[in-house]
């Protein structure tokens, strides 16, 4: 019965949400409607035509014959080309009078992946409208039939502005998502299934190899597997202690600060904020300088007599791991102090005076009521901070580089997927690597704000905390 009521459900939010046009459905049209409108199944808008909705009926016509035009001239061979990927490369010719040899134009396998999804892309937006005028057609049928005056173009647009204003206000953000959303998360997934990489000069002429960059991703045996395995578990090692780091701490220091013996509440609040001010690339590069072998702090502790030889700060792997846990606590508890200060300002006084008459000393109320209380109000703002630090490019890249790399690998002991991920496409071409590990960290934080959030007391009591 559970697994009925759900497919009911879904099956309701789905009719709900395809109803662009008209509470009719394309089967309603199949099976009740008339000539007219099956019609419309094949000529787009000739029941809305038949009806004297002219001008709405030439614009679905209008959109037919752009759509057939686009297959015939350009989109067929877009989808021919995209089970093959392309298999002519570029030649080269002996210009006999020129006396040098000249190049002809092979296939681009690139271009053919990226107007092939493209392709597909534009038929499903055409389906949708098809099914759009199919409705149309039928509503005016039955409004025909039913003696109600069928509505003009005119009206049809003051609707627009009017009761499906939502329909105008969203229809550019959802193409725009789509276009420079959807469309190249789909390109970047589908590279994954090729071998577009600078070995073997796939980068102009690439094939599908289905599973196989996966099946050397995962493999603790391969070369790019054993990376892949270390640089995952430093990722998420890395974005557990920086984010609880920050929360933690940062929740230490708003709780002294905000304490009603703490004098100067604002100077300290400034102290602690004013680094947001400065932006974040600057302090990293600079930190990064400051603690290089002949940087300043080396420099320092040298001269003072406080060390014989350099701190391999980013040298030595666990030196380095460490050194941007602390250095990213002091560019985030900034951020942590002040979404704990408005939260301790809202919790009742009267929880902390009850627990007082009851005997509770300063420990048992912050067990009790504090951070109960700030772990139900933020847990989504901890999944945030989580995400954020799994893709972390900017600490990681401008302090350490990724750095100290062994030699013949490609991630580095501080490297994350994203830095890594970069490295493989930017450095070194391997474009379908680089897919495979983005997929995979998608997966990963899909995962974990998942089942964190679904078991965290933010999701199962939502009317409140008490």
């Amino acid at each position: 019965m559970a697994k009925e009521h759900k497919r009911g459900f879904f099956a309701r939010m789905f009719k709900k949400n395809t109803e662009f046009i008209s509470p009719y459905t394309v089967m309603d049209a199949a099976r009740h409607g008339n000539m007219k409108t099956k019609i419309s199944f094949f000529i787009m808008g000739f029941g809305n035509m038949a009806y004297h909705q002219w001008i709405k009926g030439l614009l679905f016509l209008l959109v037919e014959i752009a759509f057939i035009a686009f297959m015939v001239l350009f989109g067929g061979h877009c989808l021919a080309m995209l089970p093959g990927l392309g298999d002519v490369a570029q030649g080269e010719v002996w210009n006999e009078a020129k006396g040098i040899y000249e190049y002809t134009a092979g296939d681009d396998s690139l271009l053919i992946l990226l107007y092939g999804i493209a392709t597909i892309f534009i038929i499903v937006g055409f389906w949708i409208i098809w099914c759009g005028t199919v409705k149309s057609a039928y509503k005016a049928q039955i409004m025909y039939e039913g003696g109600k005056k069928l509505p003009t173009f005119k009206e049809d647009i003051a609707d627009l502005f009017d009761k499906k204003m939502h329909y105008t206000l969203l229809t550019l953000p959802v193409i725009g998502i789509i276009i420079f959303t959807v469309l190249p998360l789909v390109f970047m997934i589908s590279m994954a299934f090729t071998n577009y990489s600078v070995i073997g000069n796939h980068l102009v002429l690439f094939d599908w190899v289905g599973f196989r960059n996966f099946g050397e991703v995962l493999n603790f045996g391969s070369e790019i597997g054993s990376q892949f395995w270390a640089v995952l578990a430093w990722t998420l090692t890395w974005a557990v202690c920086a984010t609880f780091s920050n929360y933690i701490l940062g929740m230490i220091l708003a709780l002294i600060i905000n304490r009603k013996d703490t004098k100067g509440k604002t100077f300290w609040r400034f102290c602690f904020i004013l680094s947001i001010a400065v932006p974040q690339f600057v302090s990293l590069l600079i930190m990064r300088q400051m603690l290089n072998e002949q940087g300043a702090i080396n420099t320092l502790l040298l001269n003072w007599g406080w060390i014989s030889s350099p701190l391999p700060f980013w040298t030595n792997a666990a030196w380095a791991r460490v050194t941007v846990i602390v250095i990213n606590c002091w560019l985030g508890i900034p951020y942590t102090i002040l979404q704990v200060t408005g939260i301790l300002e809202s919790i009742p006084g009267d929880l902390y005076e009850a627990a007082k008459i009851d005997g509770a000393n300063a420990v048992t109320t912050f067990f009790k009521i504090t951070l109960p209380y700030m772990l139900f109000v933020t847990t989504p703002y901890l999944i945030t901070q989580f995400t954020g630090n799994v893709n972390n490019f900017n600490v990681i890249y401008l302090l350490s580089r990724g750095d100290p790399t062994q030699v013949g690998h490609t991630a580095g002991d501080t490297d994350l997927l994203v830095t890594w991920l970069y490295k493989l496409t930017i450095d070194r071409n391997l474009y379908n690597t680089g897919a495979v590990i983005g997929i995979f960290t998608f997966i990963v934080l899909a995962i974990v704000s998942l089942v964190t959030y679904r078991t965290s007391g933010s999701y199962k009591n939502e009317e409140g905390f008490m």
